[in-house]
């Protein structure tokens, strides 16, 4: 039996040990879901970081970087207002407005006409970015954009990389348009929340 007692005594040990374990890195659990401590995931402190970026829409020449990959139909009264045209993006994110400027990433993703009374997009896009400390890295902006507004604000609702849990938003702006081509600049001001 003293043979035992030590066996048994480390076993508890153990199991209590294991538990407690256990029990710091959830607080609630539900079955399916629990609650974690966000030290876990590698999560510091929150910091705000802003970005200032120029969104290169080139629709025209040999290498267009937005396409309309839908078209309303031709006897459709929302022609004025372009309701229903569908354009996939695959535009340069530069450091200054010019398209020769530092390349510091991509954005990815599509914007549609929705609204049939003023030129009103719905953008769904990615800020991919190629470049220094966020090489790798990106946010998610899905929002309104009425383009004709000075300032148009619309969320960042996640991201990537260093984006983990990122939230905030963005304020554009036109800097240049070219109605003849549709080809566009807009001043991209970013502010995310992150850790």
């Amino acid at each position: 039996m003293a043979k035992f007692l030590p066996i048994f005594a480390f076993q508890f040990l153990f199991l209590f040990f294991f538990f407690l374990l256990l029990s710091s890195f959830t607080t609630q659990s539900y079955g399916y879901a629990r609650t974690l401590d966000r030290k876990l995931l590698g999560l510091k402190k929150e910091k705000l970081t802003h970005f200032k970026v120029y969104w290169h829409d080139i629709q025209s020449g040999r290498n267009p970087t937005s396409i309309s990959v839908v078209k309303p139909p031709p006897n459709s009264s929302a022609t004025l207002s372009g309701f229903g045209i569908i354009n996939m993006i695959d535009n340069p994110l530069t450091e200054g407005p010019g398209i020769k400027s530092k390349l510091v990433g991509r954005s990815q993703g599509f914007y549609a006409l929705a609204s049939q009374e003023e030129v009103g997009l719905l953008m769904a896009m990615n800020f991919a970015f190629m470049e220094g400390k966020y090489n790798g890295s990106s946010i998610t902006v899905l929002g309104r954009n009425t383009v004709f507004s000075k300032v148009r604000e619309m969320p960042v609702i996640g991201g990537s990389g260093l984006f983990r849990f990122a939230r905030g938003y963005v304020h554009a702006s036109t800097y240049s348009f070219t109605p003849k081509t549709g080809d566009a600049i807009v001043e991209y001001n970013v502010y995310v929340l992150h850790y």
